[in-house]
């Protein structure tokens, strides 16, 4: 089914574009899953269409949406409050959407989008309960300074986490969090995408096509969703 696109009021002079992919009635799991994209590249990147696509096909309604500096073609990304302030509009929007109606809710997002949800879930002041938070490639701190770790917020958020990373990951490795996960003591799991990059792309030499990849990572996080 193709996906709809709706828009969303930021503010009073402001709007974002979003979609909405609908999964398919005989498998629906009366779920939302918020999706928001990374700092370099909007929803209409094919990474996000593809895992928007295949969690809809899973039985998981998917929204994404552009953060409002994307969606007025700026490329540095606006301050924390102004994410956070759309990633909550967008929120909102989704617990009025017809579609959408009586879903929980589950938030994450691509790298920078994943944080931003993180943040907005550590605040607790959404416009509905969140049942769990997905991560496609956590920034735990920047390439090289492991010592600008983005994890003091975390402790706050009480609904279960998964942090799906690749093990080539610059942003954050595998030791590290695990070391956050457990130091915090989060209710998190972590599935770690052997070979992958911070976009879990997995070298070739290692004879796995990409988008097996991205299939086996989708089948893990319906897991996850369908057992919480």
């Amino acid at each position: 089914m193709p996906a709809e696109l709706v828009t969303v009021n930021v503010n009073e002079n402001a709007s974002v574009s979003a979609y909405v992919y609908s999964a398919p009635k005989s498998r629906r799991a009366r779920a939302t899953l918020i999706l928001g994209h990374g700092a370099g590249a909007g929803q209409l990147h094919p990474f996000m269409t593809w895992f928007a696509n295949g969690m809809a096909e899973r039985g998981f309604d998917v929204m994404t949406f552009n953060f409002l500096y994307m969606e007025q073609k700026r490329h540095v990304p606006d301050p924390k409050a102004k994410l956070e302030h759309c990633y909550r509009a967008v929120i909102e929007a989704a617990t009025k959407q017809r579609k959408l109606k009586g879903n929980r809710l589950v938030i994450g997002g691509k790298s920078m989008g994943g944080r931003i949800a993180s943040q907005v879930a550590a605040e607790g002041n959404c416009a509905a309960d969140i049942s769990g938070l997905v991560f496609l490639g956590y920034p735990l701190h920047p390439p090289g300074r492991p010592d600008k770790l983005r994890d003091a917020h975390l402790p706050e958020i009480k609904a279960p986490m998964l942090f799906v990373q690749g093990s080539r990951d610059a942003f954050g490795s595998e030791d590290e969090l695990r070391d956050v996960i457990k130091r915090h003591r989060l209710n998190a799991t972590l599935h770690i995408v052997a070979g992958g990059d911070h976009s879990l792309k997995v070298p070739k030499s290692l004879g796995i096509p990409q988008d097996e990849v991205y299939e086996n990572t989708m089948d893990t996080i319906r897991d996850w969703l369908s057992s919480r």
